[in-house]
């Protein structure tokens, strides 16, 4: 990472493209100035082009006075230096995923000698690194932010020499001779003799008619940590009713005038915590309307109105909505998985350990002798951690309890694998 550069991001606040700048350089951890154009006007000045229409925006200013003309996540990435070529053509472990779990996995990897890589398609944190405020975390008192505790996991990781490959993803796996061997979207290879999976979940969708439209336009999947700032003074609604929808909540209460929550369930008990459900319930600025679900969304340029469903009236009405925040739970990330013997869940999860026994044994085309470990998939040393595996512990300190411990696994695995 380079949390020493400090850039220019400039653009149009209703573009999803710098929408999706903003929130990658957030959860990188880099420093940025971020100049909204709200005329022809502001555009010659800050870009030197006459109008909105013939700047390719955003455009991305350097430290060195550079330019970036719409760029993607990829082109900013390889920029800042963080786009490299695999070092090895083999490794002892892949970790796939820099989440919670896979920081962990890589920080026991490096430091007790493995040849290991760490392979994020996006920004190192994963859906956590999205996370206002973790308060339940263990070891900090005051809470921690989810870019902080990733950003600490990660210099922790690289002090102990793991090698990170961003911008990356695997499309598919084969596994052969012991080995698996992945094709990444980049057209590269990559090999290793045991494999760890930290995918985790995306987050699940809306699924509203042209729903798309509106996303970085008003829309926006996750706690909207980028966002907040340009919040003040308005209402801004949150849909969900779990942990993620609440620290959003508390977080978007520092900027927002007023905060509404939007929860299909008739109450918070059993999907948020109770110390924050109490602190939710009773602060000034949070509304919660129970029993109550976003069932369209309306605009022109950008989200200017969502429709509310009330189940208790079955009466439907318009409200209106410049900013609509959405945190309602995960699906896995395990499309790479279908064209191998993995066996996934009927919600596409990896199953592993003890639930792939039928009768006591494993399933058909398990190879060896022994059983599969804990946190093992169907295929021997292809693991699975965090929220990716199936009857997981939906906890960051559960994620990273078992990407340290899928690492004692590794080692049991190479130690009997030529």
């Amino acid at each position: 990472m380079a949390q020493d550069t400090h850039i220019k991001l400039i653009g149009d606040t209703q573009s999803s493209n710098a929408y999706q700048l903003r929130d990658f350089l957030l959860r990188s951890v880099v420093s940025y100035d971020w100049i909204e154009l709200r005329s022809d006007e502001d555009c010659l000045r800050e870009t030197g082009y006459p109008s909105l229409q013939a700047a390719p925006l955003p455009i991305v200013v350097m430290p060195d006075g550079t330019r970036l003309n719409a760029p993607t996540l990829t082109d900013l990435a390889n920029r800042l230096g963080w786009v490299a070529e695999p070092r090895f053509k083999e490794y002892d472990v892949s970790i796939y995923g820099a989440g919670p779990a896979g920081l962990s996995a890589a920080v026991y990897a490096a430091s007790e000698g493995l040849r290991a890589v760490l392979i994020e398609r996006n920004a190192v944190g994963g859906q956590a690194g999205s996370s206002s405020l973790i308060e339940n975390y263990m070891g900090f008192p005051h809470g921690v932010s989810g870019v902080e505790l990733a950003e600490r996991a990660r210099q922790q990781a690289v002090r102990f020499g793991i090698e990170i490959l961003q911008m990356r993803e695997g499309v598919k796996a084969a596994f052969r001779d012991g080995r698996i061997l992945v094709d990444l979207a980049d057209g590269s290879k990559l090999t290793a003799r045991a494999n760890i999976c930290a995918t985790g979940v995306e987050w699940r969708r809306l699924e509203l008619h042209d729903e798309s439209r509106f996303l970085g336009r008003g829309l926006y999947y996750g706690a909207g940590m980028s966002e907040a700032p340009y919040c003040r003074e308005e209402h801004v609604f949150i849909v969900g009713g779990a942990n993620s929808a609440g620290q959003a909540a508390m977080h978007l209460t520092e900027y927002a005038g007023r905060v509404t929550m939007l929860v299909r369930a008739p109450n918070l008990k059993g999907t948020m915590s109770r110390y924050l459900s109490d602190r939710i319930q009773s602060h000034p600025k949070i509304e919660v309307r129970f029993s109550t679900e976003v069932v369209d969304l309306d605009g022109e340029n950008g989200l200017e109105r969502i429709a509310l469903l009330d189940h208790r009236t079955a009466r439907t009405n318009w409200q209106p909505a410049s900013h609509l925040f959405v945190c309602i739970g995960g699906l896995p990330n395990t499309e790479w998985a279908k064209d191998t013997p993995i066996v996934r869940d009927s919600s596409g999860f990896l199953v592993t350990g003890a639930d792939l026994l039928v009768d006591g044994r494993p399933p058909s085309g398990w190879p060896l002798k022994r059983m599969p470990f804990h946190l093992e998939t169907s295929v021997p040393g292809a693991f699975a951690v965090g929220d990716v595996r199936s009857g997981s512990v939906k906890r960051i300190a559960t994620a990273v309890g078992e990407g340290g411990m899928a690492i004692t696994f590794v080692h049991s695995h190479l130690a009997r694998t030529p």
